[in-house]
């Protein structure tokens, strides 16, 4: 291995150290180091083989994070995960795996309370439609959030 190769290598080492990256993310930071593509190919198949680098991993790291402590849907997780160079299977297993113990009527709920602002009902029409299309672009399913909104509306009434 070069010199060139073992600071790439190393260079990438420090940098999974501190956090999971995707193959892309470290081909970009190595790149802006002005590494040569060859040698970047070379740190990271020995990234890969020594299970330092690992897509998957990355991919439900990210999506756990997007999930749990920024409350998002699942069309926005995977999302963000394949903007991140993340393969698109590999993004909607990580996805269902992020998902497999949350309940997202209550992440759909959090959401609605986190949106509202305060003597705000779902009863203004314009409210309603503010909240609505927040909810979508975080990623929720248009019908639930349609049945939560209906729900919430009709215990605010009450």
């Amino acid at each position: 291995m070069t010199d060139d190769a073992a600071r790439a290598y190393l260079a990438g080492l420090q940098w999974l150290s501190r956090r999971e990256l995707t193959e892309a993310q470290l081909r970009q930071r190595l790149a802006r180091r002005a590494f040569a593509p060859d040698i970047i190919d070379t740190a990271i198949t020995r990234l890969r083989e020594e299970r330092a680098l690992d897509d998957r991993r990355a991919a439900l790291a990210c999506a756990r994070t997007e999930v749990r402590l920024k409350g998002r849907g699942r069309r926005r997780v995977e999302q963000s995960l394949m903007t991140l160079g993340i393969d698109r299977e590999v993004a909607r297993g990580a996805v269902a795996e992020a998902f497999g113990d949350v309940d997202e009527g209550a992440l759909i709920e959090r959401a609605i309370e986190r949106r509202l602002r305060r003597g705000e009902s779902l009863d203004d029409p314009a409210v309603r439609a503010r909240v609505y299309r927040f909810l979508l672009g975080q990623g929720f399913d248009g019908d639930r959030v349609s049945g939560a909104l209906r729900r919430r509306g009709s215990r605010e009434t009450l």
